[in-house]
């Protein structure tokens, strides 16, 4: 018989809803308490060292010591060692809460951003989480977009600390300072290009501001903070400051930016400063609001724009109710208001990623338009089995590089749909490595692309 997936303290792995290579992050539900969390799985192999498996034990103990608000919560976790391959597939197994809500940066439209007032209300839940963390001696050292994930009720939540480092022994509260060269080179601070030991609080700093300023302008400033960069040599004179996106930032807010933004780490702004600075000390205009507004209000650049009437176009027939039990844990106003559902031939299915869009074209037709299409924007394709057996989607390994620079690793799904007695596809592109804008901007390009364009469904 072949191995299966293990039930990790009650829940069963039901869903694969990210990752590749050695780590795959699943939906898994508990049967019998009717409770969703996400898993992530790291496969063990004959080849993983004993170093690999250090590096991922830090890092559970690290995670599963910080529990806050804003923090996605390490639930529990269990090993399956390579002697028992026969009956279940080895590897550790991380519960983790699920981010229901999906990606912040996946509600953002390229080169636009979100509003002030979106940005205000999740910079202070950003910093607030930082600050937790940073009073609990840890440095998280991999701050960007990425890993800032939404719950069902669209609170941010702080993930991924695979990368983190211990600076401060709580009981003395002596620091040290860090030596390990690490992070995605468009958000980490330019003290990491020197050799020097460097102090650990700064260099979160430094990505809280890359983020601020990628919320506000949906784009990150530069693809690295060094010579190579025109983008950042222009920051370094101070010519940049003239130019779009720089000077669409409010004065208030790109003061906040530049102080976070310095590249001298002792003049650089405390969390402590970033906390007192005025455009953050002022109430929140959605702080009341309810989360139908704040969805709303969080997706408005992409209503603007089109994308939305993309996601979710007006589609007769049937409104079944999902056959998915679990479905009710994410079924909130704000995971509503997001649109994190859509019509599939099975009925209504929770699915997180907003990249997604229907065709006219079945998907025997509408793989090889795809396929092409990607390959003539440089991305790199190759064709994988279905996932569920011979009836589920056809799927498209997909990767290459974006404009920073930044490796993105995917796939497209293409399945059967129904649509007013005629027959298309529902197709979604799930990310799994990379920047979720420039993921949306690869979506983009798909749809108005020549092959794919004159078979897209429109609201």
């Amino acid at each position: 018989m072949a191995p299966v997936w293990p039930k990790v303290v009650g829940y069963e792995l039901v869903q694969q809803i990210g990752g590749g290579g050695f780590s795959n992050v699943f939906r898994a539900v508990h049967i019998e308490d009717h409770r969703v969390a996400a898993c992530k799985v790291i496969m063990l192999t004959e080849s993983s060292t004993e170093k690999e498996r250090k590096t991922i034990e830090k890092e559970m103990r690290v995670h599963s010591a910080l529990k806050h608000e804003n923090v996605l919560e390490f639930i529990s976790a269990v090993v399956v060692e390579l002697k028992h391959k026969h009956q279940y597939i080895p590897g550790i197994y991380m519960l983790l809460e699920l981010a229901a809500g999906g990606d912040l940066f996946d509600k953002i439209a390229p080169d636009v951003g979100v509003g002030d007032e979106v940005a205000h209300y999740y910079f202070n839940q950003l910093i607030s989480g930082m600050d937790y963390i940073h009073a609990k001696g840890v440095c998280h050292r991999d701050l960007k977009p990425e890993n800032l994930l939404l719950d069902v009720a669209g609170t941010l939540k702080i993930s991924d600390f695979g990368l983190s480092a211990v600076f401060k022994l709580k009981e003395t509260g002596r620091t040290r300072p860090l030596t390990e060269r690490c992070g995605s080179l468009p958000y980490v601070a330019p003290e990491l290009n020197s050799d020097e030991p460097y102090q650990a609080e700064p260099i979160d700093v430094w990505g809280i501001g890359v983020i601020l300023f990628t919320l506000l302008a949906g784009n990150t400033p530069w693809d690295e903070p060094t010579e190579h960069s025109p983008e950042f040599r222009r920051y370094l004179s101070g010519a940049i400051f003239q130019e779009v996106p720089w000077n669409r930032i409010g004065p208030d807010a790109l003061s906040l930016i530049r102080g976070m933004l310095t590249i001298d780490p002792n003049e650089r702004l405390t969390l402590e400063d970033v906390f007192q600075h005025s455009w953050c000390i002022r109430p929140s205009q959605l702080l009341n609001a309810g989360p139908s507004a704040l969805a709303d209000k969080l997706t408005e650049s992409l209503r603007v724009n089109g994308d939305l009437g993309l996601v979710s176009p007006n589609l007769a027939g049937e409104q079944n109710e999902d056959e998915d039990m679990f479905s009710g844990s994410h079924n909130t106003q704000f995971t509503q208001s997001l649109m994190l559902f859509s019509q599939t031939q099975s009925g209504v299915r929770y699915t997180p990623h907003l990249t997604r869009f229907y065709a006219a074209l079945g998907p025997t037709l509408l793989m090889p338009l795809i396929q092409e299409s990607l390959e003539g924007l440089n991305v790199r394709c190759k064709a994988a089995p279905p996932r569920e057996g011979q009836d589920g989607p056809l799927r498209l390994r997909i990767g290459g590089y974006d404009r920073r620079k930044m490796m993105f690793k995917g796939w497209v799904d293409v399945e059967k749909f129904s649509y007013r007695g005629a027959h298309g596809s529902f197709c979604v592109m799930q990310r799994d490595v990379g920047n979720p804008i420039s993921w949306r901007q690869l979506w983009k390009a798909l749809i108005i692309s020549d092959a794919v364009e004159p078979h897209v469904l429109r609201k």
